[in-house]
């Protein structure tokens, strides 16, 4: 399958982290010219590193995703470098972890701040151009929370959830233009935040790592967390022409994990 996307320009938020990383190094293996955003100049520079070592081309795009004033003079420092971004993708950091009762309103603003206004901003300063063009792809990660609330993640579930809503009515209103959104949601993915999830919730059960990642592990079909490289590949074939007809959907990639139909 070929998937043609060759010359495109993407714009990955949280390009720094786990899964920015695998998705902007799967992107620039097809031709596209990615810019890695992030708030940690020195992990958006080892993934552009990364990409540049085997021959793609990146650029850093370094601002706190909660300051959206600053996100709007990077998209267009983005723009001047590479040209018209064409695919925008859509990850954030999660919040803490806690039941849904335990948290002040300011810890919910805070995480509402940092989790999902950046989006919407971003993607309202992106999605005008892709418009104008006839074509764009905006793929937005959430977790699997979003399908089968997950427990002691109650800020999560909640606040995720507000995105797929979100996602669900821009697609609707942006397919006549040819501009496609999905919700890619991931499972139990061999990450670093869950790796912390996986030590919190050994802090409150009084258990061990090792045995809340193998109770974990058990309850997946595939017996296995998943590869960063399987949730980037997901993501990819989202983002190109091959997809052209995919909407509005929330594609989970969990090895089976989420039991629900």
């Amino acid at each position: 399958m070929k998937l043609r996307l060759e010359g495109r320009v993407a714009l990955v938020l949280g390009g720094g982290g786990g899964l920015g990383r695998a998705v902007s190094l799967g992107l620039a293996a097809e031709g596209v010219a990615v810019a890695v955003a992030g708030r940690s100049p020195e992990r958006v520079t080892e993934t552009v590193t990364a990409i540049e070592d085997v021959g793609g081309r990146a650029v850093p795009s370094v601002w706190d995703l909660r300051d959206v004033e600053g996100g709007e003079a990077a998209v267009g420092a983005v723009e001047q470098t590479l040209g018209q971004i064409d695919i925008l993708v859509n990850i954030t950091g999660g919040p803490p972890p806690g039941p849904v009762t335990g948290f002040a309103p300011t810890t919910w603003r805070e995480s509402f701040d940092a989790m999902v206004l950046p989006v919407i901003a971003i993607t309202n300063r992106i999605a005008p151009g892709m418009v104008e063009r006839g074509w764009g792809r905006i793929i937005t990660c959430t977790s699997s929370g979003v399908v089968a609330p997950i427990g002691g993640l109650g800020l999560s579930n909640a606040l995720r959830q507000s995105l797929v809503g979100w996602s669900k009515t821009l697609a609707t209103e942006l397919a006549p233009s040819g501009v496609t959104c999905n919700v890619v949601v991931p499972g139990r993915i061999d990450t670093g935040r869950v790796a912390f999830l996986d030590r919190a919730k050994a802090e409150r059960t009084g258990t061990t790592v090792e045995q809340v990642a193998a109770r974990s592990r058990a309850e997946i079909p595939l017996g296995r967390y998943g590869r960063t490289e399987e949730f980037a590949n997901v993501v990819t074939f989202l983002a190109s022409e091959a997809a052209s007809y995919v909407t509005g959907a929330s594609v989970r990639v969990d090895g089976g994990l989420i039991a629900s139909v």
